[in-house]
């Protein structure tokens, strides 16, 4: 394979045969024969010049990073041996002696020969030697050698070049050094105009430290300057564009002036990074007077058809840089911004990689924007193998937002293209369609046979394409066929993934079980859950509370406290302690039996315990009132509810309102519904009062369309706002006056006067079960081991 140390091939070919003797030893690795053929110029009766050594020492600066430290000691020889002879050295012979011993990391060397340099010749020509120092220890983020090189340049009056910002702007990154970048931006837009190039180095350092903005504002600027064609670029020896503008470095004003960049004053040696935007330092315009204008890139797209392929290129890639880091960084709002762009630039002959669209639609599947992502698949033009991971990303957002129709076309779009799934794409697919009723609705016999037919279809495709079951996709199986209540095909999965899946951990094992425990309770299969349950005791299989937690609660199908008792000691023994759902699951137990006044006395417990109650422990005791038709108890738990300072949720609303309205008590449930209601949207009267003439107007509108705009009003995550609004325009349908001081509310004030801290409902005794209490020959389902 041809490389471009090859080069020195042709170029010995001019030179003495000596010389070309040396770098072809150098080049085979014979250093011992390099080093003799060296000592023999010592012997030559010719005169030697500084050219005879030229090419050995370009060999040298060019050598492959792990023969460096060889190169290094045979570049001193060969310096030894010119000093010996009174040769003296051109700029390019210390460009390359700087060069091996940057690369090779002998800072001391190399910063002793650019003070030599600097004496023998100060001149701006020096410049590009400085640059490549700056190159090789600024890779390393070495902060104390680059700050000796700025000295030396300040003490020469050398001043910079714009290859000398970039090369800092390199060390900022690697320091993590944000205002860095900000200093630096500001030093080189202050003598330059900066080239589309550099700004795309500028691009690329922004985004990589956070910050977005200030490299939009740039980008604004590559469009502008694209677009007037005022950049022109050359393609280099290396294949790299290059701008065609010449280099000159920024001269020193005057002998006092401090030319070091803030930056080294401190600010990267604390590596500090800060992700403020501060776009002001971006809206400074250039001493070259251009006076580029920041309207976006829309209108600047209308003459972009007319720029260089090369410039396309570079500001392709920049469009890339700060679409890559929205997604990094979850910026979805200045994504959306540059993909309308971008759209008008695609038609001025500017497009998207596909690697690119297909990074951003899995930034958009993370966050759920699902329209979005399928937008951006649709849009690449080949989809490659290397896609399927942005397809899988879409694939999970779907089961997420629980969206299988969206999925067959994935699918479909998978199929028509030839892709084939991948493992992560049949885990997905069994999480994604192993369910038909659920969460709707419980399953039933068509929902099991066609839950049945589409696992069966996913399996046979999977071992067509030599796919076999993972843990993952196995305990999507497990859950799919436990949450449509098909028990006896959850076993067997159960038992087949504990005879193929040899190889995982007890841990992996132990959340096999956990799921089969949790379908077992759900579907009432008690025996079968104590059966598993003291399988995963004698093997030692790893607990937790969540499997706890699920015993507890399938005691109330027995029902058996005892038992209850008998396993939260098991837990306390493997140092687990209890949680409000371990509350939640003994309220269930004891209000299986109807022991409302045990129930209260484990909520005192649990906030006695330091647990803050949710809503779902209070909603389990109201369930049971409403049930029961217990609504002094119903109150009760009302009033501590609002009391704990917790938003109810729908759930609280419907058993408060049905309880009412069974008792026919109709203007109660109204009022209570009411009451409730504003108490779902906020327990802060302050922030209700705010927000009341924009909710009156959706609550009190006579437009038919006023529920769907009511919906359409709140987003995933606010439908409680949705729902509670709802209720209060059909509050208002019935002729009830909406009231935003809810504590006014003749029956908040009786709740509230009715049940303090220190008042609990009567219960009477008689209510609570013979059998229940306290019966001591009530022996557990299990004993503690």
């Amino acid at each position: 394979m041809i490389t471009e140390y090859d080069d020195f091939t042709w170029k010995t070919s001019f030179v003495r045969p000596m010389q070309s003797e040396v770098v072809n030893a150098l080049r085979r690795g014979d250093r011992q024969r390099a080093s003799m053929l060296l000592s023999n110029f010592h012997h030559t009766k010719e005169a030697l010049t500084k050219e005879d050594f030229s090419y050995i020492l370009e060999y040298c600066a060019e050598a492959p990073d792990p023969l460096l430290f060889q190169y290094f000691q045979f570049v001193m020889e060969t310096l030894e041996l010119m000093e010996e002879k009174a040769i003296g050295m051109s700029k390019s012979i210390y460009r390359y002696v700087i060069r091996a011993l940057s690369r090779g990391g002998y800072a001391r060397e190399a910063l002793h020969w650019l003070a030599v340099l600097g004496e023998k010749e100060s001149t701006h020509a020096t410049i590009p030697i400085f640059n490549i120092f700056l190159n090789a220890f600024g890779s390393r983020a070495d902060l104390k050698d680059a700050e000796c090189c700025l000295e030396i340049l300040e003490s020469l009056f050398l001043g910079k070049s714009e290859i000398t910002y970039c090369e800092l702007l390199k060390l900022a990154v690697l320091q993590g050094n944000l205002p860095a970048a900000y200093d630096i931006w500001k030093d080189c837009s202050r003598y330059y105009s900066p080239s589309i190039i550099t700004q795309r180095r500028f691009i690329r350092a922004l985004t990589a430290l956070g910050d977005l903005q200030s490299a939009y504002h740039i980008l604004q600027h590559m469009v502008v300057l694209a677009a007037r064609s005022s950049d022109y670029l050359r393609v280099s020896s290396k294949r790299r564009y290059q701008s065609s503008r010449l280099d000159i470095p920024v001269p020193a004003l005057n002998e006092f002036e401090d030319l070091t960049l803030p930056s080294c004053q401190g600010k990267l040696a604390t590596g500090e990074h800060l992700v403020d935007a501060q776009p002001e330092l971006f809206e400074e315009k250039t001493q070259s007077g251009n006076n580029l204008s920041y309207k976006g890139v829309d209108g600047a797209a209308n003459t972009l058809k007319s720029a260089p392929n090369a410039v396309k290129q570079i500001l392709r890639w920049a469009f890339n840089d700060v679409l890559h880091a929205c997604v990094q960084f979850n910026n979805c709002q200045l994504a959306e911004h540059l993909f309308t762009e971008i759209k008008a630039m695609e038609r001025r002959g500017i497009g998207l990689y596909s690697d690119t669209l297909a990074a951003l639609s899995v930034g958009h599947s993370n966050s759920s924007q699902l329209d979005l992502a399928e937008e951006l698949l649709e849009r690449i033009s080949e989809i490659k193998p290397k896609h399927i991971h942005a397809i899988n990303a879409l694939l999970s957002g779907c089961a997420i937002m629980n969206e299988p129709e969206r999925a067959v076309r994935i699918l479909a779009k998978m199929k028509h293209v030839n892709m084939k799934p991948t493992l992560r794409t049949y885990e997905l697919l069994f999480s994604l369609f192993g369910y038909v009723n659920v969460p709707y609705e419980e399953g039933n016999v068509l929902s099991h046979v066609d839950v049945s037919k589409r696992i069966s279809i996913i399996e046979m495709d999977m071992f067509n394409n030599g796919i076999q079951h993972s843990f993952v996709s196995m305990k999507n199986l497990i859950r799919a066929f436990g949450s449509e209540g098909m028990i006896e095909e959850m076993l067997r999965y159960l038992n087949i993934a504990e005879n193929i899946l040899w190889n995982i951990n007890p841990y992996q094992k132990s959340d096999l079980y956990s799921i089969a425990l949790h379908a077992l309770v759900d579907a009432k299969e008690t025996h079968r859950a104590v059966m598993i349950f003291k399988i995963m005791r004698s093997c030692s299989l790893p607990t937790n509370i969540l499997i706890y937690n699920t015993m507890i609660e399938c005691c109330k199908w027995l029902p058996c406290f005892k038992s209850a008792s008998a396993l939260l000691s098991l837990m306390l023994r493997d140092g687990f302690n209890p949680t409000v759902v371990t509350f939640t699951s003994l309220l269930k137990v004891v209000l299986a039996n109807d022991d409302f006044e045990w129930a209260l006395d484990l909520l005192d417990i649990c906030k006695i315990e330091g647990l803050q109650p949710d809503i779902q422990i209070f909603n389990t005791v109201l369930s049971h009132a409403y049930a029961r038709g217990k609504i002094h108890v119903l109150e009760y738990i009302v009033e501590c509810i609002h009391r704990a300072k917790i938003q109810p949720d729908p759930s609280t609303l419907w058993y408060t309102f049905c309880a009412y309205e069974e008792h026919e008590l109709y203007n109660t449930a109204i009022e209570a519904l009411l009451v409730l209601s504003m108490r779902m949207i906020s327990e802060d009267v302050s922030i209700l009062s705010e927000k009341r003439i924009v909710f009156e107007d959706l609550i009190l509108s006579e437009e038919p369309d006023a529920e769907l705009r009511i919906i359409r009003a709140f987003q995933a995550g606010e439908e409680f706002f949705a729902t509670a609004l709802l209720n209060l325009r059909w509050c208002a349908t019935m002729g009830a006056t909406i009231s935003w001081s809810p504590e006014e509310s003749l029956w908040a004030r009786r709740l509230a006067s009715s049940y303090d801290a220190n008042k609990r409902p009567h219960i009477n005794p008689s209510d609570v079960p013979k059998s229940w209490r306290r019966n001591q020959l009530n022996h557990p389902y299990w004993k503690a081991y």
